[in-house]
């Protein structure tokens, strides 16, 4: 009995499927890649961080200056866009008024720090002032007035504390100024050398993750085909 042509094949030829590579040398590759750009990164954003810091402690006055007309730049920016989004179609009509009065006065303030040095200095200590007293009323009267918030001890100390540092800000602006600087430069001085130490050590665990992937290439041709059988 003959099988008719038009009939198809009863053992149609099978594929088999692909075998999926396993992870190898590409991934591991990567991964030491991204270690070397990581700790090179924190290791110059480090350096970067204690050169700051030991400027501002060197040159205070002249950082304050500094400081003072990028603050300046700060308010005619912003007073700027407040002026444009006061006559912007997205914003209510009974909020024009305020967009354009805080906009002009940003621009007034801006153009009295570009004035001279002590100028900006106060408006900035002002503004830093007032800026940490509003915050810590409300961080203050937040904690006081909810007993059920998480740590509310804590938000309570660190209201109580912004709202005095507020305080010391707005009655001597000129030496609170001058000792926050010299604070920052300190902390940017501690940071940074943190964040070399952390590159250091990231470096050293690159270092091995690429001894690792050396000792598994030397290894991998002593295993690559099985012994044959006879």
């Amino acid at each position: 009995m003959t099988i008719p042509s038009g009939s198809p094949d009863p053992d149609p030829p099978r594929e088999t499927p692909a075998k999926s590579a396993p992870p190898g040398d590409d991934t591991l590759e990567s991964l030491e890649s991204l270690a070397n750009l990581g700790w090179q990164a924190l290791f110059t954003i480090g350096l970067a961080s204690v050169a700051l810091g030991v400027i501002v402690l060197v040159w205070p006055g002249e950082t304050l200056r500094v400081v003072g007309i990028l603050f300046g730049v700060f308010l005619l920016v912003s007073g700027v866009f407040q002026l444009a989004s006061a006559f912007g179609t997205h914003v209510p009509g009974h909020l024009r008024a305020l967009h354009f009065i805080t906009g002009a006065l940003c621009v007034l303030l801006g153009l009295v720090c570009f004035r001279g040095t002590l100028e900006s200095i106060l408006l900035l200590a002002l503004w830093l002032g007032f800026g940490w007293l509003l915050r810590g009323i409300m961080m203050t009267a937040a904690a006081g007035a909810s007993p059920g918030m998480p740590a509310r001890g804590w938000q309570l100390f660190l209201g109580i504390i912004t709202l005095l540092a507020g305080i010391v800000l707005v009655v001597s602006p000129f030496g609170s100024i001058a000792a926050l600087t010299l604070v920052t430069g300190v902390m940017a001085i501690v940071l940074g050398a943190v964040e070399m130490v952390h590159a250091v050590q990231l470096r050293v665990a690159a270092g091995r993750l690429s001894r690792g992937t050396a000792d598994k290439q030397r290894r991998s041709p002593f295993h690559a085909h099985p012994h044959p059988q006879h």
